[in-house]
């Protein structure tokens, strides 16, 4: 069977794009996913994400991303914005979309050529919201953290998807191929958990790594950029209010912490490539 995908990139967090609207998700995309995925050996991407047909009346579309070793995800921030421009370049052309996710329903708002800004929703630091276990039930900002024989000072925080954020002196010095499985995998998360490593520039300004549940190191999170500039609001060192800059491997978004705990976020959705493939 012929398959027919778009390919794009937010901030490099590439994923393959299907048009499901009409026919619905394949059934067997969790091995579909897995098997395109393969960097060097097929199309090669962090997951795939399926366009599929709303659920909310008034909705444009619905996103549903899996990761590249076939599990579903909840939430994507850069992949949200891709599907974003595919709808605008795909016959929606409206400034204001509204996109249906398994964390509930985000506005995306068209701010330039191949420019989005998401409403991504509220944070909680409550484990309870992660989930999080053997940690106590108050909120989990700045809390210890035994990895692998390692203390570790983090801070938790749910925003649609589970994120464990930790400050760094140095993320390029990072072994992340060594450190972020045993966090992934970490008994106190049961539903396993995304993690973000953080230098800190100045007050308006952060470097940052990820270690995606799923998909082993990406070079962009959006969701965890997200969290990284929640939880380094709730630790008194990023200004809510203000745009904070966070510098990925990919590229840059703009994150700002709102009244309510609300999170908005801004970035670019870009297409690499249409084409098609044998399944």
């Amino acid at each position: 069977m012929e398959l027919s995908f778009t390919k794009m990139q937010g901030c490099a967090n590439d994923y393959i794009y299907l048009d499901c609207r009409t026919a619905g998700v394949p059934e067997n995309i969790a091995a579909l996913s897995e098997k395109l995925s393969r960097r060097h050996f097929s199309i090669g991407a962090d997951g795939i994400i399926c366009i599929c047909a709303p659920r909310t009346a008034g909705a444009d579309a619905m996103m549903r991303i899996f990761n590249a070793d076939g599990s579903e995800g909840r939430m994507c921030g850069n992949g949200i914005r891709c599907v974003a421009e595919w709808l605008y370049t795909h016959g929606v052309q409206k400034e204001q979309l509204a996109i249906d996710t398994l964390s509930g329903l985000k506005t995306i708002t068209r701010r330039g050529e191949g420019l989005w800004q998401v409403e991504m929703g509220a944070y909680s630091t409550l484990p309870a919201d992660l989930p999080a276990v053997n940690m106590g039930g108050a909120p989990l900002v700045d809390v210890p953290l035994e990895v692998d024989d390692n203390l570790w000072r983090v801070t938790c925080i749910n925003v649609g998807n589970p994120h464990c954020v930790t400050v760094v002196p140095d993320v390029d010095a990072l072994r992340l191929e060594e450190i972020g499985p045993a966090f992934e995998h970490h008994a106190n998360f049961p539903e396993r958990i995304n993690t973000e490593f953080v230098q800190v520039v100045d007050a308006t300004h952060l470097k940052m790594r990820v270690w995606e549940r799923g998909s082993g190191e990406t070079w962009a999170c959006g969701t965890g950029t997200c969290a990284t500039v929640a939880a380094m609001t709730e630790l008194g060192i990023c200004p809510a209010g203000e745009d904070v800059h966070v510098q990925l491997r990919g590229g840059e978004l703009t994150i700002r912490v709102l009244p309510g705990n609300e999170l908005r976020m801004t970035g670019a959705a870009e297409t690499v490539c249409e084409g098609t493939t044998e399944v």
